[in-house]
């Protein structure tokens, strides 16, 4: 029998040729929240490649030069949502961009979807570029992969700015995907799977193998939390559609000295819908450096 969730999941495929049009004509700034911005175009000039990790192929690719960062996408999406982010990163940081596992052009294969098995996964590719230690930008599940990170992986994460994560299934709205602009980033992200992956038919088999991760993960601790070193900011605009406000704060509250931003008149996908001030607010938190480190002994 299936699940709620995968029965409401399917609802919303079988709209996806209507809702992949939907796009709502807000453009003022106080209503911005509103609206889901196309899909950035993947930016020229970046190098590509596959790596072999954990049994799959994940595809990332690179701009820039200085300290890396890795940004991770939110989950049915692909990395070129970044589109707009990546440009004036490049200009500071070698910037690496990844689809997760069975996203856009990642294979996958029958390993259970799990938040440490993509973590794994980022590490893998670390590796494979020969990075010790890197920063991380997430997004929705890629936020909560960077988490992971910082808390299994404290050696190789610096600083993670985290936009909209959840650390147990109760941050989750109640039926976020009857919300309409969510549902449309569904059907779109339907579409643009068939575009991009190597099993471009297996999108309703693909959601259904992820949802079951989504229906029982992460159900992280207190002290899971409190276990995390690097330098956090917990992100997200005031208008998300997925994730309770009250449990933002509480993340921000219960890893030590964890920042809190609340993007205004923006939703899930501020990325897009206020890019710059976005962008701005990521190159803040990476080039920021602790007032401890920038004085010099006498």
């Amino acid at each position: 029998m299936q699940s709620k969730p995968a029965i409401l999941l399917a609802g919303v495929l079988a709209l996806a040729p209507v809702l992949a049009q939907a796009e709502t004509q807000h453009s003022h700034w106080g209503t911005r929240w509103q609206r889901l911005p196309a899909t950035p175009a993947p930016v020229v000039g970046m190098q590509t490649g596959y790596a072999e990790v954990n049994g799959i192929q994940l595809y990332y690719a690179t701009l820039g030069q200085g300290s890396p960062v890795i940004l991770l996408h939110g989950g049915l999406a692909n990395s070129d949502y970044w589109g707009l982010q990546i440009p004036e990163l490049a200009k500071h940081h070698q910037v690496i961009v990844v689809d997760s596992r069975g996203h856009g052009r990642s294979t996958r294969d029958r390993q259970p979807y799990g938040y440490d098995l993509m973590t794994d996964d980022i590490i893998a590719l670390m590796d494979r570029l020969q990075l010790p230690t890197t920063d991380i930008v997430g997004w929705s599940d890629g936020a909560i992969i960077g988490l992971d990170m910082a808390m299994r992986y404290p050696q190789r994460v610096k600083k993670v700015f985290a936009f909209a994560p959840n650390t147990t299934t109760r941050g989750v709205k109640a039926g976020v995907e009857n919300n309409p602009l969510f549902a449309a980033y569904i059907a779109r992200a339907g579409e643009e799977y068939k575009k991009l992956s190597k099993t471009p038919g297996d999108y309703q088999a693909f959601v259904k193998q992820i949802g079951q991760m989504w229906q029982s993960q992460p159900e992280w601790r207190d002290e899971d939390l409190r276990k995390i070193s690097a330098q956090v900011v917990i992100a997200d605009g005031d208008h998300d559609e997925a994730i309770e406000r009250g449990h933002l704060e509480y993340i921000a509250a219960t890893i030590p000295d964890a920042g809190l931003l609340i993007l205004p008149t923006v939703s899930h996908f501020a990325f897009l819908q206020a890019p710059k001030e976005f962008t701005d607010a990521v190159i803040h938190f990476l080039d920021d450096q602790p007032a401890a480190s920038a004085t010099q002994p006498n």
